[in-house]
Parts: C-alpha cells; sequence; structure tokens
C-alpha cells in the first residue's frame, strides 16, 4: 500500500508515525517542513503519482490550491481524503475538483500528536463519505481500522455542527480561560478543577495553533459561541441580583449526577455513597491508564525491535521499579506493596508484547 501524504505539520507527521507503527509505507511533501530523510519528495506530484492513498493534510485555505495542482495526475485507480476538522468545505472541494472521477472521502481523525503519545484509546475517526463515491467510503473505513481506529459516519454539516458544539466551544472556552490568567497556578486548584486543566493542557500542547482556523473555518461556529455568551451573561446576571432565597439558591445550582445503584444507598448514607462513587471514579481511571500503559508498552516493543534490542530489559525493570517505590515512600504509601502492584503490571505488558509478537 502506498499512501502520499501532503502536509507534514503537526498532525501530518503524527500519521506519519501512526501509519510507521501499523507497518504502512508513506511518502510526503511539504512546501515549508523539513521531512525525515527517505520519506520526502520534491514535489506534490512526485508524492500523488503512483500512491494508491492521497491524504490532504494541509490547512483548510491551501486545500484547493493543492487539488488543482494534483489533479492532472490522478487516476480513477487511487483515493483522496482530507483530515481537516470541519467537513462542509473540504468535502465541497472534493466534490467539485475531483467529481466523479476520482474517488475521494472526508475524514476528521479526532486525535492528534498528544493523544498518540499519550497510548489513548480508542482512536476514533468521522468518516463523511462522497454521495459519488460509496466504494471509496467503504475503502477509506479499512484503512483507518487497519490502523486500530473506530469509525463513525457522518455528513459534512453534521459533523460540523457537532464540532460548533463540542471542539469549537472547548477550544473558545480555554481561549478565555487562558486569556485572564486560569492555569498559571494551579497548586491550590480543588479536584473539580482537574477536567477544565486537562481541556487546557490538551488545547496548548495538541492543537493551540489550531485555535482561529476552527473557529473560522466551521460555518456553525459563530452560532455556538453566541448562545454560550448569551448563556453565560443570563446566569452572570441571575447571580449578580438576589439570590439570598432557598428557591433561588436551588435553581442557579448545577444538578448533581448520581448513578442508579447509588441512590438508594445515598438515602441511607450519603457520606458513604458519596465515597463509593468516587472510588469507582478512581477504578474507572486506573483501567482507563492501564489501556494507556498497555498501548505504550506495546510501542515500546516496537521500537525495540526496530534497533534489535530484546523485550525484556532487566535493568530497566530494576531501576523502574526502584523509582516507584521511591514514589511510594514520598507519598506515604508502604513501598513494598506498590512494589508488587508493579510488578504485576510489568507481567500484564510482557503478556500483551508477546501476544502481539
Amino acid at each position: 500500500m502506498s499512501i502520499a501524504i501532503l502536509g507534514y505539520g503537526r498532525f501530518g507527521r503524527a500519521l506519519g508515525d501512526l501509519l510507521t507503527l501499523s507497518g504502512m509505507d508513506y511518502r510526503a511533501f511539504d512546501p515549508v517542513i523539513e521531512i525525515p530523510t527517505g520519506r520526502g519528495v520534491a514535489t506534490a506530484e512526485d508524492a500523488v503519482r503512483g500512491a494508491e492513498w492521497v491524504v490532504l493534510a494541509m490547512p483548510v485555505p491551501r486545500m484547493e490550491a493543492s487539488l488543482q495542482q494534483i489533479r492532472p495526475c490522478l487516476n480513477a485507480s487511487q483515493t483522496v481524503i482530507d483530515v481537516g476538522s470541519v467537513k462542509s468545505g473540504p468535502c465541497a472541494l472534493m466534490e467539485r475538483i475531483l467529481g466523479s472521477e476520482i474517488p475521494h472521502a472526508g475524514t476528521h481523525p479526532l486525535f492528534g500528536p498528544l493523544s498518540l503519545a499519550r497510548a489513548e484509546r480508542p482512536l476514533r475517526v468521522v468518516l463523511s463519505a462522497s454521495p459519488l463515491h460509496p466504494d471509496a467510503a467503504a475503502r477509506t473505513r479499512a484503512l483507518f481500522e487497519g490502523l486500530g481506529c473506530e469509525i463513525l459516519e457522518q455528513d459534512p454539516e453534521t459533523h460540523d455542527r457537532n464540532m460548533a458544539q463540542t471542539h469549537a466551544l472547548a477550544f473558545f472556552v480555554a481561549k478565555g480561560l487562558l486569556d485572564v490568567g486560569v492555569g498559571e497556578d494551579t497548586r491550590v486548584a480543588p479536584a473539580s478543577f482537574q477536567g477544565l486543566k486537562y481541556i487546557l493542557e490538551a488545547v496548548r500542547a495538541d492543537a493551540g495553533h489550531l485555535f482561529s482556523a476552527i473557529q473560522r473555518e466551521n460555518p456553525f461556529a459563530a452560532e455556538a459561541r453566541e448562545q454560550l455568551v448569551e448563556a453565560l451573561s443570563s446566569i452572570h446576571q441571575r447571580l449578580a441580583e438576589d439570590a439570598s432565597s432557598e428557591e433561588a439558591l436551588r435553581e442557579e445550582s448545577i444538578p448533581e449526577l448520581v448513578p442508579k445503584d447509588l441512590q438508594d444507598l445515598r438515602g441511607r448514607s450519603p457520606e458513604l455513597g458519596e465515597i463509593r462513587d468516587l472510588i469507582d471514579g478512581v477504578d474507572h481511571e486506573l483501567v482507563r491508564l492501564l489501556k494507556k500503559r498497555t498501548e505504550l508498552a506495546l510501542r515500546a516493543a516496537k521500537a525495540k525491535a526496530q534497533v534489535g534490542a530484546p523485550v525484556l530489559d532487566a535493568a530497566r525493570e530494576k531501576s523502574l521499579l526502584q523509582a516507584r517505590r521511591e514514589w511510594a515512600g514520598e507519598l506515604g504509601l508502604d513501598a513494598d506493596q506498590v512494589e508488587e502492584l508493579f510488578r504485576t503490571l510489568l507481567r500484564i505488558s510482557r503478556r500483551a508484547q508477546a501476544q502481539e509478537s
């Protein structure tokens, strides 16, 4: 399988790494960014000639010129996909320029370099099929499933409306928080802030450079921002008014989310119900982190195989266990019990690596 990536920015590089980890070959072109030796080609035309897949990974404003440039080099045996965070514009461009002659489909990988580095799973991809090329959509689904992705099918307008209510608003809120200085010092931040902290970190590390593009290129982002600002202004005004009565306080509270199996328990012992709820939340996070750790261990095994290093590294494991014992001591935990836990985690990693090989 030959894959051409046009655009080697943050996501283009990340996609290339994911392809490599999955054993797929690619070549790339970018007029500005340096590409690793053996991967880069001199022109966009050189990249797409003979490629089974052409991935448009450049900013949306550059997409039309790029499509016009490569169009004479394309034929019906190739499939063109874009990986932009908006779909209405790119899908319309491909329909207009590629038409019924060149198979194409729109995609939006809902992950980025930070997500891949953290081994977050599942990796999800939105697929916007072209009505002219249903077979191309099926092939695109198979391509991303081969990379370990889950596929969600949506038409371009539905996708952009959903992204306006989620992606664009998350970036909008994050930008506002950062502009007023939130997040600069979180040492005394309560636990309820941790979710916002994660949003701020993800936006700044993974895709902060896309803020303006996400807001301006999504045709529904402005409407979503206006609705949010209106709602916040209304809440702000009500809070500024007299809200001393119990009824007013209840109206301005946020409803508590309580799992059904804890509702009866909370009636008998609110404290115990709350504690168990918190324990369930911590355990769920531990399982999620275990999944991430296992994914990273599998990536480490592949990296070792590429340089001929053995999977089992006794010195590394000894150093790892000693470091975890020290961490346990610093936090007042039993070092022997923590070491036992991490020995179990190492066995889980080794078993996963053995199954993968």
